[in-house]
């Protein structure tokens, strides 16, 4: 009975998500302010779903600069997990982009005896000396967003087709502007060398821009995913390149931000792209500043994982809809969004009220985002 509880459930959450995909889908995939700081670091971890029952799962998050973990992540799957298991509790822990931290995070929940642990790595290289801790003890371990060797279960977006969608980007805004994409450099700012999500956006954007013939003439790998050192790079790029670059394609909206505040002090306009479809980011898109963005819905992620949670937690097996490196995984559809689509993407997790301020009023009226 709970295997098809569980079918079921699983069945009903990918016919919900490809219904939704069809209608805002490019591709298959895998994606970022600061947000409810309780529950990180050595802190006391929250509830999230509450009961008192005997199942405990364990959320563990990476950071919380992309604020799509502590907006979105972490709520909906807290939501899902409840509609699941309402006996089901979920503690809640963040990282604060500190592997080590996270470790001794994870450790603490085997030491707990959590029934299952749902956990996105900060740095996935690092994973098997805990993970190991864990499966001594039985507990299962779910990859959630980055995938990790070892992991029960994967749910993500397909991270190499958001590359190859956000090398399009870049490829249809030198378009947009009538620039041969062949008449000048392109630089990439990639994301963090630590997460595998990040090699997989740079390897498919490189594959979609080299086989348009692309000169990718520069190319750096963002710390941390921190939008200071993308624009510090850039900056000391444009005072020594002999050439201005044609775009620059950012592996996500923070780092495009930095690569924006590089630019604009240099007085140079290349296309920018981004992904995440953050607040910032889609607000740069208003201006005119940022070209696109890939915009990832977080909700249907945080259902599957949940509803594996529970099943793993109960000793079942989930069975994803495909597999990857061996690993039952569901994966989450993703789109690009530009300026005249970001109408098309507001609603429950992206609001008009919050993109729509200052500055950027009359131009969410011009195009058409209330």
């Amino acid at each position: 009975m709970m295997r098809q509880n569980l079918q079921s459930r699983n069945n009903s959450s990918r016919k919900r998500w490809a219904l939704l995909g069809a209608s805002v889908a490019i591709g298959a995939l895998a994606l970022s302010g600061c947000g409810n700081q309780k529950g990180q670091g050595n802190e006391q971890a929250d509830s999230g779903s509450g009961g008192d029952g005997d199942v405990t799962i364990a959320l563990l998050l990476p950071e919380s600069k992309t604020t799509r973990y502590e907006s979105l992540d972490k709520p909906n799957f807290e939501k899902y997990v409840a509609e699941a298991n309402p006996d089901a509790k979920v503690e809640y822990r963040n990282a604060n982009q500190d592997a080590t931290q996270q470790q001794q995070q994870f450790e603490a929940a085997v030491t707990e005896g959590v029934d299952a642990i749902v956990l996105d790595p900060v740095d996935a290289s690092a994973v098997a000396s805990a993970l190991s801790k864990a499966q001594a003890k039985k507990i299962p371990v779910i990859a959630y967003d980055r995938f990790f060797e070892g992991a029960d279960y994967y749910t993500s977006f397909d991270n190499k087709k958001i590359g190859n969608l956000q090398g399009q980007a870049v490829l249809d805004g030198l378009k947009a502007e009538g620039t041969d994409p062949k008449s000048g450099p392109v630089w990439m700012v990639n994301g963090d060398p630590k997460d595998p999500n990040a090699a997989d956006f740079k390897a498919g954007a490189e594959e979609t821009l080299k086989g348009a013939g692309v000169d990718i003439a520069e190319s750096h790998d963002t710390l941390d995913w921190n939008p200071d050192d993308a624009r510090k790079w850039v900056q000391g790029q444009l005072q020594s390149a002999e050439e201005e670059p044609i775009a620059i394609y950012a592996a996500n909206d923070g780092t495009a931000g930095g690569v924006l505040a590089a630019t604009k002090k240099a007085k140079v306009k290349p296309v920018v792209t981004g992904q995440d479809a953050e607040v910032d980011g889609l607000q740069n898109i208003l201006r005119g500043d940022q070209y696109a963005t890939i915009y990832k819905s977080i909700p249907p992620q945080a259902e599957f994982a949940a509803n594996a949670a529970v099943a793993l937690a109960g000793g079942e097996k989930p069975e994803g809809s495909t597999t990857y490196k061996d690993t039952p995984t569901d994966f989450v559809e993703a789109k690009v969004v530009t300026k005249d689509t970001v109408k098309d993407i507001v609603g429950d997790q992206i609001k008009a009220e919050d993109i729509c301020t200052g500055d950027v009023k009359k131009l969410c009226e011009d195009a058409g985002v209330k």
